[in-house]
């Protein structure tokens, strides 16, 4: 069965930290839905489903699947380096070299590099209290 955040972790802090489960909440809705509508040199794009990617992505890596989500969009849409590079920050951070920063999306700007990391670490903050609670 299906555990997420929006059916069950949510509730599940708020009874036992009151207003703890909202803060959280808000936190990842704002980094889940930040974008600048452009990537790379391309303005105007949708980047949802990026965004989806990566957050199901560094779920996946720590064992949470979902049952409605079509995990072929994350080999479509996320390289290898990427994926190389999110694994390794969300699971061994200590081992992340200025490298590995370099190697993925080397057209991209450095605010959406860091939008990356935004998501990854917020989705792994997710996952961690998903398990925890």
């Amino acid at each position: 069965q299906d555990y997420t955040w929006e059916d069950h972790g949510y509730s599940l802090i708020n009874r036992l930290y009151p207003d703890a489960g909202q803060l959280l909440d808000e936190k990842f809705q704002v980094v889940y839905n930040l974008t600048y509508h452009s990537i790379a040199l391309h303005c105007g794009v949708d980047t949802s489903m990026l965004r989806r990617a990566i957050w199901n992505y560094v779920h996946c890596v720590f064992g949470i699947r979902y049952d409605d989500y079509d995990y072929g969009e994350v080999n479509q849409l996320l390289e290898r380096s990427l994926k190389i590079y999110i694994k390794t920050v969300a699971c061994y951070p200590e081992k992340t070299t200025a490298r590995m920063y370099t190697q993925f999306w080397r057209h991209f700007k450095h605010s959406e590099k860091v939008h990356v990391n935004l998501l990854l670490l917020e989705a792994r903050m997710q996952a961690a209290l998903l398990y925890a609670l």
